[in-house]
C-alpha cells in the first residue's frame, strides 16, 4: 500500500500540480541510486495507473 500511495503522489506531482517535497525526494532517491531519470508527464500518468492498479489488487487480494 505504501508503494501504491508513493506512486500516486509522484504521479499527481508530475501531472496535476507540482509538489516541492516530492521533487526533493525524487532528487534524493536518484542521487542515492546514481541515476538521472527524467520524470515526464507520460511517466506520471503511468505512475497514477500503476498506483491505482496496486490499490485495487490489494483490496481484492488481501495479504499481497
Amino acid at each position: 500500500m505504501v508503494i501504491a500511495l508513493a506512486l500516486i503522489v509522484v504521479g499527481l506531482s508530475v501531472t496535476v500540480f507540482p509538489l516541492d517535497f516530492v521533487n526533493a525526494a525524487l532528487d534524493l532517491v536518484q542521487s542515492y541510486l546514481g541515476t538521472n531519470i527524467e520524470v515526464t508527464t507520460q511517466i506520471g500518468w503511468l505512475f497514477l495507473f500503476a498506483g491505482d492498479a496496486l490499490l485495487v489488487a490489494g483490496s481484492l487480494l488481501p495479504g499481497i
